[in-house]
Formats: structure tokens, sequence, C-alpha cells
């Protein structure tokens, strides 16, 4: 894995957390900086507590999210963690039990109760991300007596990254109304050359989604595809990484080969990928017999209880193969398992108890070798 792989791949490298990896980093990225503002409109955090790359998608997805949650309240929790640490000393101890204050009297929505469980739970979640990305460092005790005890403390350690955690904004954020203005904010003042936006907007699309699709509002951005792929594009992303570009008449795909790793991507070597690349093959295969027709940009469409079927044949079919987790769920399981994980990943879309099968998914396939039935392994993905 080369430098860009992993500045694409992780988050940051705390200095206090992977020294090593901190300073190998820091001292390659500058053989990347062209590439990354140029080519993708990134800008690259370095300084003596860590190094980080501003990883801005072309579009919001759901699997962007931290995954570790999933409530908005451990998001709450995880902004005002933030905000407490911005006037903290680097390198300064901390209680929890100030920290707790700080949200009651920050927090303007309501009163958080810490003897509600739910709450404790919340916030311990959210301390042990912080702790995993290297924000903070555990002095003394544990999170774990506090979610059962509203009165147990944990003495921290404030490593002073915390303020490197949310993006750089060029404006004032208050005047927000969505999503899209937080993606725009890096494109202020570059009104006047649309060519630089457009191409930084396709870049970022190849490498940060599961494709391109061409619908109506990506017409423009499809168009410079056709127009620069092979000869531009593929070059410029396959002269730091074994990839290909592959370009259909509705689709564009950045597709990876054996030596590229760049954090999350689609196949990956867990079981939840191969039954969706079993499921694939079952809709290519009910597609080619006519039971199901292919709708307009080769989009597959179908109800709710049909892919509920088709789900439920793979895990007759294929179950075999899977980790023990999945072998032994029950269909009902199985099958929310699997649909949550395709909408997460942006394989699917539910709307009015209608599946739209999206391009990423229409254009793969899985198969199991012919010795199959073969030993299913206890591990996901082994």
């Amino acid at each position: 894995m080369n430098t860009l792989e992993k500045l694409l791949s992780n988050r940051w490298f705390v200095k206090a957390q992977d020294k090593e990896g901190y300073y190998q980093v820091k001292d390659d990225v500058g053989e990347y900086r062209t590439f990354l503002t140029e080519k993708l409109g990134y800008h690259a955090i370095v300084n003596p507590y860590v190094v980080k790359l501003e990883k801005i998608p072309a579009i919001p997805e759901n699997w962007m999210g931290i995954l570790e949650f999933q409530e908005p309240m451990e998001y709450v929790f995880l902004c005002l963690t933030l905000m407490f640490l911005e006037d903290k000393e680097v390198d300064g101890q901390f209680i929890l039990s100030q920290l707790t204050e700080f949200m009651q009297g920050t927090w303007k929505q309501g009163e958080i109760d810490w003897t509600v469980y739910q709450n404790r739970r919340y916030l311990v979640k959210v301390l042990k991300y912080c702790v995993k990305c290297g924000i903070l460092q555990v002095y003394d005790g544990s999170e774990d007596k506090f979610k059962n005890d509203s009165e147990a403390d944990v003495l921290y350690l404030n490593t002073g990254v915390s303020r490197y955690f949310m993006r750089n904004f060029t404006t004032d954020i208050m005047g927000f109304a969505s999503p899209e203005d937080f993606i725009g904010d890096g494109w202020v003042g570059l009104d006047e050359d649309r060519g630089i936006i457009r191409r930084q907007r396709v870049y970022r699309r190849l490498l940060m989604s599961l494709g391109m699709e061409r619908t109506p509002e990506t017409e423009e951005d499809f168009l410079y595809v056709r127009n620069y792929g092979k000869n531009t594009i593929e070059k410029d992303f396959s002269r730091y990484f074994d990839c290909e570009l592959q370009v259909f008449q509705n689709h564009a795909f950045l597709v990876l080969g054996e030596e590229a790793s760049l954090g999350k991507s689609f196949p990956d070597a867990s079981t939840l990928s191969d039954i969706a690349l079993l499921c694939a093959s079952l809709l290519r295969g009910l597609t080619k017999q006519g039971q199901l027709e292919t709708g307009l940009r080769d989009a597959v469409h179908l109800s709710e209880s049909q892919f509920l079927d088709i789900l439920e044949t793979c895990k007759k079919q294929y179950q075999e193969g899977f980790a023990k987790k999945y072998r032994e769920m029950t269909t009902k399981d199985f099958c929310h398992t699997v649909m949550e994980y395709l909408e997460r990943m942006e394989l699917i879309e539910k709307r009015d108890g209608q599946i739209n099968i999206r391009g990423a998914l229409c254009r793969m396939a899985g198969r199991y070798p012919e010795d199959f039935p073969a030993a299913a392994g206890d591990e996901d993905g082994k």
C-alpha cells in the first residue's frame, strides 16, 4: 500500500498513536499534492500532531457516516465532546464528570439526564470512538463503569487532534441549509471556472462512489468521462494505483486491481459482499429468462416481495458456503440484514414498496466454484 492509498484509506495519522506511520506519510505526502489539489480538490493537513487528507465526496452517501453510530444523539454527543475539547490544552487531563457537566450546560434542546442508561450508553460509545481515533487517551478508569453507574468517573488525556477532526470551511456554515451546501463549500471562488469544478466532481465521484450513473443531473459529468476517460482520467488514477476505468452506455466504474487498497470497496472479503454478488447472479439469470425487465438506463425494478423471494432463494441455494453467522440466521433476519447492507452500500434503492437495483450491482455477478458446497468458514469472510 503506497502513501496515497494510506491517505485515502484512513481518517488520519496521529503522531501520538502511530509515530512510524505518521512520519512515513508526512515525508511522502508532497509527492501527491499536485494530483490531490488539481484533480480532486483535496487539502492535506500536516502539522506536528497529525497528517490528514480532507476527503470530500462528490455526493453524500449512506455508507459515509460513522458506522459505529446508529442514533442522531450519538452524533450530538460527539459534537459536544469536540466543543468541550476546544478549550483544553494539548496533553491536558480532565475527568468524565467535567465533560458531562459541560454537555448539560451547552445542550439547549432539553435536559440530558445521566441517570438514564440510554444516554450513558450513547456517550460511552462516543468516548470509545474518540479513543479509537486518537482524540482521547484513557489515563485512569473505564467508560464501561460509567455505563452501569452514573457516578463513576474516568480520567482522560486530550491529545490535541480533536481540532482537526472536523473539516475546515471557507464560509460561515450557519447559513447552510442542505447537505449540498457543505459539499459545495470547497468550490467557493471557483464559480468562474466550471471546468475545474466539473473535473474535481467527476474524479471524486469515480474514486469515492460505487460508480457513476448517467442521469439528467449527471449528463454533463458523464460526457466529461466519455471524452477524457481512457486518455486522461484512467492515466491519472493508474499513475498512483492499480485500476481500470470502465465506461458503458449509462455507467462508469473505477475498477480496482488486486494490488490496489483504497479502504472501503465493493466487493470485499466479507460474507455479505459474497451474498450480494450471488443475489446479483440470480437477478441476471431472471433477467435473461425474461422474468425481470431491464428498465431505463439498465436499471432493474421489482417489487419488494419479489426481491425478498430472491434473497430467500439465495439463502436456500448457497447457505452452505456462508459463514456460520449467516447460515444460522432465520430467513427473516437474513433478508433484513442483507437488504440493510445493500441499501447502505447504495446498491439498491427502496421506495414505496419497490426496489430499484442500481447499476453497480447489475454489472456484477458471483458464483461458487464447481465443487460447491465447500466447507464454510466460522468467521465473517473466512
